[in-house]
């Protein structure tokens, strides 16, 4: 099953409204205020120019604004976002040189489960979004950004993360008794990079850097002031502000520390491969458990040929469908023509699912089946589908379930930790010079 079949989570919505507001802020300057569109940095051989910061900045200073967080100093604040928008630009020069895009069917496709996440239409969405000043361009374009950045990532990092059984039987040896815990844990966070293949001193002067913040921060400075300044870690904008999460769901670095902080509470430095960390603990709370539906099912996935459109498409998954309703074999039929390279060499099974566990496409039309149904041809972001559901059951810590959740767990840690290297190497690898001599900070 190609992990781009599975719902992944993202709040696009409200930061893209406000990202575009933004833009069209600085685009409707007055003349006699009009910015000299000039180059402040380089990144790979996409510049960027004062332009392009001062429209995220915007953005970020609104967004802060609104969670009423305490802004930095200007200068720091306009390093950080710097630092945002070359990664970016560097993504997506990476995206294009794989080949990497996002076609207009495909975001029409995620345009509509974004708007129906929101009880509308996609014509509605449109409307609400002019009504707030919205481009409607400009925010398509602007997802097909944020989607083409997590296609890249999938691509170079998703597919090479494997979880083996070794390591699910290690973890459920060691932290099995965190998955019966009703506890999670609000956690921010703090990183001091250090570069791939730094020197020892350069470690030192790393270490020692952390070692201050940290100071800081038992002295009374706001960790989230600190983040914001002084953190090279993925979430800095945010006050290193990691939300809510179980003990299971904590990157590894942090799950044995976590549980046994109190709130309030600041950790010492600690190291790893991507630099050195300091975390607080925020608060904790208890959470409340569910017994789960799960469905049990299998599926075909075409995709259409250049120049095929969708009714041929949907023609020839019903001819598919029509042959297995006479008769043939449904896993024979999806190991010769499913093109989900993950699925089909197991004839399309999908093993059991969770509410949430795919794309709302998907999950709509297999929560309509019953046990033993077979749908119609059907469309996702990703292709047509035929679905059909084997089973369902409800589940409550059940030895399988518990297992597969680990391998989420897992999965999920392993994410984060190779993205945040790949990002850092990423940086340290590509050609970036910033040309604005107001932005260049030794230590930064």
């Amino acid at each position: 099953m190609p992990s781009t079949l599975f719902r992944h989570a993202g709040p696009w919505l409200a930061v893209l409204v406000l990202l575009c507001t933004t833009l069209q802020a600085a685009e409707r300057v007055a003349p006699d205020e009009e910015l000299i569109d000039r180059i402040v940095a380089i990144a790979g051989d996409s510049p960027i120019t004062a332009r392009d910061l001062d429209a995220r900045l915007r953005l970020v200073t609104n967004t802060l604004r609104e969670k009423g967080a305490a802004l930095p100093p200007p200068e720091v604040l306009r390093r950080q976002v710097l630092e945002r928008l070359i990664l970016e630009r560097l993504q997506l020069e990476q995206a294009k040189r794989r080949g990497i895009r996002i076609d207009d069917g495909t975001l029409n496709e995620v345009l509509r489960g974004l708007a129906k996440q929101n009880g509308m239409t996609v014509e509605e969405l449109r409307d609400s979004l002019l009504a707030k000043g919205v481009d409607w361009e400009q925010f398509r374009e602007q997802l097909r950004t944020e989607l083409t950045i997590e296609k890249l990532r999938t691509r170079v990092i998703g597919r090479r993360i494997q979880v083996t059984d070794r390591e699910i039987d290690e973890f459920l040896r060691q932290r099995g008794a965190v998955l019966q815990s009703d506890m999670a844990y609000r956690v921010r966070h703090i990183l001091v990079a250090v570069p791939e293949g730094a020197s020892a001193e350069q470690i030192q002067a790393a270490k020692q850097r952390a070692e201050d913040i940290r100071k800081r921060a038992l002295a009374g400075e706001d960790f989230a002031q600190l983040a914001i300044r002084e953190s090279e870690g993925m979430l800095a904008l945010e006050g290193g502000d990691l939300g809510w999460r179980k003990a299971e769901d904590l990157p590894t670095l942090f799950a044995d520390r976590v549980p046994k902080m109190k709130p309030g509470e600041i950790s010492e430095v600690f190291r790893s491969p991507s630099g050195f960390h300091i975390i607080k603990l925020e608060d904790r709370r208890g959470t409340t458990k569910a017994v789960v539906r799960q469905t049990h099912a299998r599926h075909i996935l075409v995709k259409p040929k250049p120049g095929e459109t969708d009714a041929e498409v949907r023609e020839r998954l019903a001819s598919l469908r029509r042959r297995i309703q006479a008769g043939e074999d449904f896993a024979e039929l999806a190991k010769a023509h499913s093109e989900d390279t993950g699925s089909a060499v197991r004839g399309g099974d999908l093993g059991w699912l969770s509410p949430g566990s795919t794309v709302p496409e998907f999950e709509e039309v297999m929560d309509r089946l019953r046990p033993g149904e077979l749908s119609e041809p059907f469309k996702s972001p990703f292709g047509w589908h035929l679905v059909q559901v084997l089973d369902r059951r409800d589940v409550d810590n059940s030895q399988e379930a518990i297992r597969e959740r680990v391998r989420e767990i897992l999965g999920n840690r392993k994410l984060e930790e190779e993205t945040e290297l790949w990002l850092r190497r990423l940086r340290d690898q590509s050609f970036v010079e910033i040309v604005d001599p107001e932005l260049i900070v030794e230590d930064f």
